[in-house]
């Protein structure tokens, strides 16, 4: 899909991290590190990771708290590049043997890029594998083996919703499409804009075919395999479904009347004073309120896209990046980079994460919670998490994507295409992208 790691770095996160971290860390802060429990022999670790606050204040705070465990070990942080960049510094590195002792990098499709069972130390035999979420683990596997633990919290896409606007007219979250279309009616009765669209900001326009794909795998769990090999389209069903969401929320006037030219952040505003309420959004933007409308951040709830069976209502979910460790990093310098892991992917570890910078949706890892402050629509996520009703989104778990879907989205949702014809041409576009890489089937 369009959502790779590459638009997840240097778009929506460009838009919820307004400053970047500054240089490596230097001085005290670049000596944050962990040590050896069984021997005060020093050893020092490199550690690249990305330049955003995302990444740069959990990196640093991780890196002070190991340090206070295991005095003898120290992490010296070096800042990497954003989008294509990072991921030909990366490529390029582990080709080189010149990548740092361990690095944060994207899991999912574009990880298999990376060759992972020639370049990078297997970690399937660590204690805290077993506290992963399984949702997790095929997106940092390959050739049955498991090789990065996860760094921060998920993220989900779905349906953002004024809570106020709900309790008011009485309606209740939904969980199919006819109900959410109902709803949709009774709002529109109210006089209040049903569902906020911000084509001002074209990426915004393709969350109703993002965030369907688990409604698309709970009816064929095997969609994405077939996607791969091109065995089945997205002008198909059950995939289809996204591109005609798009269709009638137009038709049926359920839009705000500025969709075509109105920006997110003008959007998110609207949904949380209200004058909308529903508005296809992925929860790594809710940092974003706590800005432009402080007062009414928990005024905002989540739910998840619904579908056709309410009996399988879910979460497509984003995961967090991971942390790897090279072939290149061996003896006491391989043993304490896998101490280190253990201590991202356990309960401390996503504790000393969250003091950092805020979650956007719950962690991986057995034990860990969300802080009791967070915002009441990150809070939404944890059930689908708990109960095992998520889905990675289809990034994790096929490398094929389209570049021209925001454009389609904006055509279909302004009603200048119909669904079928955009859902037709995304195939085309998907079809030039998969012959560029060479995959086999296109």
């Amino acid at each position: 899909m369009v959502l790779d790691g590459s638009w997840r770095r240097a778009g929506v996160l460009a838009v919820v991290v307004a400053a970047l971290a500054v240089g490596a860390c230097g001085g005290d802060d670049d000596d944050g590190g962990g040590g050896s429990a069984s021997s005060d022999k020093p050893v020092t670790l490199t550690w690249m990771v990305g330049q955003t606050d995302q990444f740069q204040k959990p990196a640093k705070a991780l890196s002070a708290a190991f340090h206070a465990k295991y005095p003898n070990i120290t992490i010296k942080i070096e800042t990497g590049p954003q989008g294509s960049e990072l991921d030909n510094l990366v490529k390029t590195r582990l080709a080189t043997g010149e990548m740092t002792d361990m690095f944060v990098y994207n899991s999912g499709s574009l990880l298999q890029a990376l060759h992972p069972e020639q370049t990078l130390q297997p970690l399937s035999d660590e204690a805290w594998v077993d506290k992963v979420d399984d949702s997790f683990i095929p997106a940092v596997s390959a050739k049955d083996q498991v090789f990065g633990a996860p760094f921060g919290s998920t993220f989900g896409g779905g349906i953002l919703y004024n809570r106020k606007v709900y309790d008011r007219l009485g309606l209740q979250v939904p969980k199919t499409w006819d109900e959410f279309m109902a709803n949709s009616a009774k709002i529109k009765k109210a006089g209040i804009d049903p569902v906020i669209q911000s084509y001002g900001d074209t990426w915004t326009s393709q969350l109703f075919v993002l965030a369907d794909y688990h409604n698309v795998a709970a009816q064929d769990p095997k969609w994405a395999d077939k996607y791969t090999h091109n065995q089945v389209k997205y002008s198909q069903e059950p995939a289809i479904e996204g591109f005609r969401h798009l269709e009638e929320v137009n038709k049926d006037g359920y839009l705000n009347k500025n969709f075509g030219s109105v920006k997110f952040e003008k959007a998110l505003s609207m949904l949380a004073q209200g004058k909308g309420a529903q508005y296809p959004q992925l929860t790594v933007i809710v940092p974003n309120l706590e800005t432009s409308d402080p007062d009414n951040v928990n005024d905002v709830g989540f739910f998840a896209q619904p579908g056709q069976d309410a009996s399988k209502d879910g979460l497509t979910l984003w995961l967090p990046p991971a942390l790897y460790i090279p072939k290149t990093t061996e003896g006491d310098k391989l043993d304490a980079a896998k101490k280190f892991a253990a201590f991202v992917a356990s309960p401390e570890g996503c504790q000393v994460s969250a003091g950092a910078f805020a979650p956007t949706g719950p962690y991986l890892v057995e034990g860990c919670k969300l802080p009791a402050d967070v915002p009441q629509a990150v809070k939404d996520l944890q059930p689908y998490v708990d109960a095992g009703k998520v889905t990675p989104a289809l990034e994790f778990v096929s490398p094929v994507k389209g570049p021209a879907l925001e454009q389609i989205t904006v055509e279909v949702g302004s009603g200048l295409r119909s669904a079928a014809s955009g859902a037709k041409l995304y195939d085309e576009d998907v079809k030039k992208q998969a012959q560029q890489l060479g995959l086999e089937g296109w």
